[in-house]
């Protein structure tokens, strides 16, 4: 086995991959990349432009205006946007339309791949997106696909936006959700597909403990049939 674990997390919006791949690199000692707040920070940057999200010609010029870093904090991870701290700007329900959007753009998806891919092999680690295990790590050790129904997801990202005081009803946020699932599932560049090798994690009915003893208990067991 490489010396480098490499765990890839995908799934989709709201099955709560990023707080399983928080909780697996701090239990098993990795370095964790959110890969979605990188195409959150490429929407902030259009949103604030005023570029139409959909156009790609409009995108592709504003890329070279853009420099992305992700640091790593006693807080977690921070995403750095052309010097500025965004990390928290950029989970607005407004900025993840554009993150959508943007996402399905060939341009930004090679602006950002190279970014991941270096990522991926610099260290050990835990990332999640939807095309980690197809695109960024397609030889990651172990491929996780996080999934729950649209009404649980809708559910958990409805309490997330009150708790951060938006004002949105949670008939919107599963429209919201249902929109993203098709947009991220049907686009012609790296669609959000399962992996071949994926193992899948139906969490519809676990709570985030429980997730995460069931995502262990597969990571161990896959890097022990590895060594």
């Amino acid at each position: 086995m490489n010396q480098k674990i490499r765990i890839a997390i995908d799934g989709p919006s709201g099955s709560g991959k990023s707080t399983l791949a928080k909780k697996i690199a701090h239990e098993l000692g990795l370095v964790y990349v959110d890969t979605g707040a990188l195409y959150r920070a490429v929407g902030l940057y259009v949103k604030r432009a005023g570029a139409d999200p959909a156009v790609g010609s409009q995108i592709a010029t504003l890329l070279p205006q853009i420099q992305l870093a992700l640091r790593y904090t006693e807080e977690g991870q921070r995403v750095i946007l052309n010097g500025e701290d965004v990390s928290g700007l950029i989970r607005t329900s407004e900025v993840t339309v554009y993150a959508t959007a943007v996402s399905a753009i060939p341009s930004v998806r090679k602006f950002l791949l190279e970014m991941q891919k270096r990522m991926a092999g610099e260290d050990s680690v835990v990332m999640d997106g939807r095309d980690i295990g197809t695109v960024i790590m397609p030889d990651a050790d172990v491929k996780l696909f996080l999934e729950a129904s649209p009404a649980k997801r809708a559910h958990r990202r409805f309490l997330e936006l009150q708790a951060k005081g938006e004002s949105v009803t949670e008939e919107e946020v599963l429209a919201a959700v249902m929109q993203r699932d098709k947009a991220d599932s049907s686009r012609d560049v790296a669609p959000a597909i399962p992996a071949e090798d994926a193992i899948f994690i139906d969490n519809s009915q676990l709570d985030e403990a429980q997730t995460l003893s069931k995502a262990l208990e597969i990571i161990r067991e896959k890097l022990r049939r590895l060594r």
